[in-house]
């Protein structure tokens, strides 16, 4: 039974219109996906008084209370070296991968990701830089000798420390140097150190990957990951001497200054995979 030609046109209409609004409201994500993020607020004492106050509250921890890097590194000349509000509110809100630098999501409200860049904009920066010392290729040399059996650098060594692809982006050169030698540091989450003890009295040490009430999965200093019921082992436990990082420390005896200040010179190029904040 065919339809009056009424109805199919009325039909046909709909589905226009239909296929229109969709295309229209594609479009229209599209451009809203595309569009670049704005600061939505003007530069005003209390807007900055605000952005301060986020900064130390929020962000001191690492970059230090007036921004010139501590663990992190020195945001004060952050738009001398190029950076925008735009390209640095993304990657403030994202994080940088690889990084000790979380999405700030977890940390920061969108508002005061924006009032914190118009604060940092208004740090004074003192052009004079300290030269760069060091050779990277000793560096290079340096790091594959002494560090490369735990840590990684751009896809060689090993996994028993944190992968340090990026720590050129991540930590300052003094924050490096203190960790280098022997100072205490934070230690990443799931490089903590750990020591469990078997029935038999056998000890084995690494650093723990999970643990929950039941049981703990450990790498050891072999690079083995292994797994452990709580209840078939005498303890695990991280001793009061075991709060420290795995890494030993370097001394003068085991690495001198040149050789750190090649070591440093080689750690702070790497730079893998930087995400811009243009």
């Amino acid at each position: 039974m065919s339809r009056p030609t009424g109805v199919w046109r009325s039909l046909a209409a709909i589905g226009v219109a239909a296929s229109l609004a969709l295309g229209a409201a594609s479009t229209l994500r599209a451009q809203t996906q595309a569009e670049p993020p704005r600061n939505p607020f003007a530069p005003a004492p209390q807007v900055i008084q605000e952005g301060m106050a986020a900064f130390r509250a929020n962000c001191a921890y690492c970059h230090g209370m007036d921004a010139r890097g501590m663990r992190a590194p020195d945001l004060t000349g952050v738009f001398s070296r190029g950076a925008t509000e735009e390209g640095l509110y993304r990657l403030v809100r994202r994080g940088i991968p690889g990084t000790e630098m979380p999405p700030a999501g977890v940390f920061l409200q969108e508002p005061d990701t924006w009032k914190v860049l118009m604060y940092l904009r208004t740090l004074a920066v003192d052009t004079r830089r300290e030269p760069e010392r060091g050779n990277v290729e000793n560096g290079e040399r340096l790091f594959r000798a002494r560090c490369a059996g735990c840590h990684r650098a751009n896809g060689r060594g090993g996994v028993l420390g944190p992968d340090l692809s990026r720590i050129g982006v991540s930590r300052t050169r003094a924050a490096l140097a203190r960790q280098i030698r022997g100072g205490n540091e934070t230690i990443t989450p799931g490089y903590e150190p750990v020591t469990v003890t078997t029935q038999e009295g056998r000890t084995v040490r690494g650093t723990r990957k999970n643990e929950d009430m039941v049981s703990v999965q450990i790498m050891d200093t072999s690079e083995r990951l292994q797994g452990f019921v709580k209840s078939e082992v005498r303890s695990v436990s991280p001793a009061a001497d075991e709060r420290k990082s795995l890494m030993p420390a370097y001394g003068l005896e085991q690495l001198s200054e040149a050789d750190l200040d090649d070591l440093l010179r080689y750690l702070g190029s790497l730079r893998a995979a930087s995400s811009a904040a243009r």
